[in-house]
Formats: structure tokens, sequence, C-alpha cells
């Protein structure tokens, strides 16, 4: 099992932790179990050259650095105006080798700052950018980001596009894979019948080292940039297992709503309210399930034969400040966290696969072990997200006490 994590983000990056290294990402990802990961923001010049510094060739296109093999990526931004609209598109590039970066960074330097930001702007259209990339390189892969949330994004209700057509033209048949992004799972791009062309992916995003991993792609083997490339244009089901997914509802766009008024409703309840806020009268940022009801074509429930599966999974130290019944943040999480993970293997392992019984044995505490198994049958309550605010998921252990002898089968998922 060989687990990639495609889309982070450096220290350079607006609004992420100034505590990001290589030496730190490399240590966190040990932790959770990650095999792969993408370096974040590779065209910013001065986290370019510390990439350059430290990291060491491991396969083709693959680098590596304290037992953590690395993929050179950034994500780019591009806002510009098509059709009378403002258009605002996030993307993530992965790179075959420095010398790749360095002529994508000399050419992109001419239309917007790669200094300000480690994810660039540029006032380039996303088709306009495709061509400037495949004539650089066409080994470059490329993947529209987080392809439903609202405001940056492939299909962002308030400033992306109808289709795949309309945003990139005859260049998109250059699109490597789609990003899902945290506000939706498989399940819910497979209702979309014009994204059976492209495997779906899922990363974290992460800006910081502590959500590396919120979600990932598992792969049967070690794979090197050539081979990852084939393996997601081919949609090798043999070679891709499975994708890791956050519950969807977790993700902050997932209902509609309005943060300022703390409104939170189902796309239905917001249909009819004519998507008007009903305290304040201004419109709601439509979230990224009503986004999919609108372009869908097919039912929830439909599953096209080429698709990859997947697993939803609920962090580590969420679990832990569930049983413990305190924030997220203490103290008292990271050290149980630590103790589970030096006892018993990754983060990855302690969700996936480690016997419920040691976990029970080495947090000393019954419930610990029952809540990841309430996990894995996905017995979870949750609260959805909205506006830029996560969701929260409540494990239910109860459920499972009271259902253990029983034999059931799927799992299980209440909307409070």
């Amino acid at each position: 099992m060989y687990i990639a994590d495609l889309h982070i983000h450096s220290r350079y990056s607006r609004a992420t932790s100034k505590n990001i290294t290589i030496e730190s990402l490399s240590a966190a990802a040990k932790e959770k179990g990650i095999n792969l990961l993408g370096t974040g923001d590779c065209l910013h010049p001065l986290w370019l050259d510390e990439l350059e510094l430290k990291l060491r060739p491991e396969a083709p296109g693959i680098f590596s650095f304290n037992g953590v093999n690395y993929i050179l990526q950034t994500e780019i931004s591009n806002i510009y105006t098509q059709g009378g609209k403002l258009r605002k598109i996030h993307t993530v590039l992965l790179f075959p080798d420095f010398d790749t970066v360095r002529k994508l960074q000399n050419k992109l330097s001419h239309y917007g700052s790669l200094t300000a930001d480690g994810r660039p702007i540029f006032g380039l259209s996303l088709r306009d950018t495709i061509k400037i990339i495949i004539d650089i390189n066409p080994d470059i892969m490329i993947i529209p980001a987080h392809i439903w949330t609202p405001w940056f994004s492939l299909f962002g209700s308030n400033s992306g596009f109808d289709s795949i057509e309309e945003c990139c033209g005859e260049y998109k048949k250059y699109i490597t894979a789609l990003e899902t992004g945290l506000s939706s799972d498989p399940p819910m791009n497979w209702m979309v019948s014009e994204l059976d062309d492209y495997i779906l992916v899922s990363n974290s995003d992460a800006h910081s080292t502590g959500n590396l991993g919120r979600e990932a792609n598992v792969f049967a083997e070690k794979l090197d940039y050539y081979q990852l490339k084939k393996v997601l244009e081919s949609k090798d089901r043999k070679k891709f297992l499975y994708t890791i997914e956050f519950f969807p509802e977790e993700g902050k766009y997932h209902y509609d709503g309005h943060r300022n008024c703390n409104v939170s409703m189902h796309p239905e309840k917001a249909i009819e309210e004519r998507n008007i806020c009903p305290v304040c009268g201004n419109p709601l940022t439509i979230g990224v399930l009503h986004r999919v009801y609108d372009l869908a074509d097919r039912p929830y429930g439909f599953r096209h034969e080429k698709a990859i599966p997947y697993k939803r999974l609920v962090p580590l130290k969420e679990i832990i400040a569930e049983v413990l019944k305190i924030g997220v943040s203490s103290k008292k999480v990271e050290q149980m966290r630590k103790i589970l993970i030096n006892s018993i293997g990754p983060e990855f392992y302690i969700l996936l696969e480690a016997p419920i019984d040691d976990i029970i044995k080495y947090s000393g505490i019954e419930d610990m072990g029952l809540a990841v198994e309430a996990m894995r049958k996905e017995k979870v309550k949750i609260k959805p997200g909205f506006d830029g605010v996560f969701g929260e998921v409540k494990i239910d252990i109860e459920s499972l006490k009271n259902q253990k002898n029983k034999k059931k089968e799927g799992g299980e998922l209440t909307l409070f």
C-alpha cells in the first residue's frame, strides 16, 4: 500500500503555518503513514531553492528526504473574465523534474508575481495557461483543484463554469485528473456524467503539517512520476486502490448558508428561500451539494464501472477529542495521538487496519477502540459545514454498543 497526498502548501502561501519545512513535513508524513507527498508551492523562488537543496532523486520524477518521497507540486490561481463573468480557478500542477519547474517559472513570471504568494495568481485564462504548460512540457500533470468549492474552482457556484468544455475548450484533453475537495466525495461526483472521462483524486490541501492526509490516494505499489501519470490517465483500478475521504458534510462548503447570520440549510430549503438569507436578506453562499445537484444528470447512488473505490475517515485527533470530550487542539489529544502512533503504528494504519483490541490496550480506554470501529462502519452523526464553517463530526459509539452483537451490512449516516 502506497499512500499519496499530492496537494499541500508551504509556509510561503497565505494563511499557512510558518513552521512548515521539509523536515517538519517529513516527520508529519511518517506519523500519518504518507509515502508520497506533494512539495507544495514549487513555483515560489525561495521554496524552490530549498527543495533543490534538500531533496534527493529517488526515482524518475520522485525525490526523497528522510525516508519520505516527494513529487514537485504547486497550486496556481487564475483570475480572469470570460463570458462576461469573473472566473477564479485553482489548479494543481505536478512536475517531472526541477528543470521543467524552472522553465515554467520563467514563463509565468511575465503574467504575475511568483513571490507574493506560494499560490501565484495569474490574469490568464485556464485554457491559455494550459497551452503554456504543454508547450513547455506535456508531461506536467494538470489537476483542477477542489472542483466544487464556491469561490475558487472549476465548477464553483460564484466563479466557475458549468462544464469543463466551457472552461478549457480543446485543452480539456490535457487534464490528468480532477480533485474532489473536502466538501464533496466520489458518489456526489458520479452524479455528473461529464466527469466520467477523468479519474478523481483526493488530497489534503494542507496549510499546516497537522492537516496532512485529511484526504489522500492509496495505490497498490510505489510509483515513479511517469507510472503515476499513466495510472491516473488510464484509470487503472488494479494500481489505484481507493481514495481516502473526509465525510463531505464536514467540509466547510457542503451546505448552503450565510456565516454572518449563522444560517445553514440543505439545498432544497435554500431553493424555497430563493437562495436568500432569511435573516439579513443577502444572497446565501451556494454550497457544494447544491452545485452538484445543479449540474447532475444522474441520481445519487449511480456508480460507473471505472470508478475508483473510496473510504471515509475521521482524523485520529478528532476521534481522540470526541472520546476524551475535550478540544481537538488540547495537549491531551496530542499526547494520546503520540502514544497510539508510537505503540501501534502510523495514523492511517490505526484508522484503517489496526486491531481494535490494540487501540483499547494502548489507549487504556475502551471507547477509543469502539470509536474507531464506529468510524470504520460509518456510524457517525454530522452537522454539515457551510459558508466557510467546517462541519462537526460525532462518533456514534452508543449506537455501536447497542448493535455490537448484531450483524449488519453498510454504514449509517445521520445529519443533525
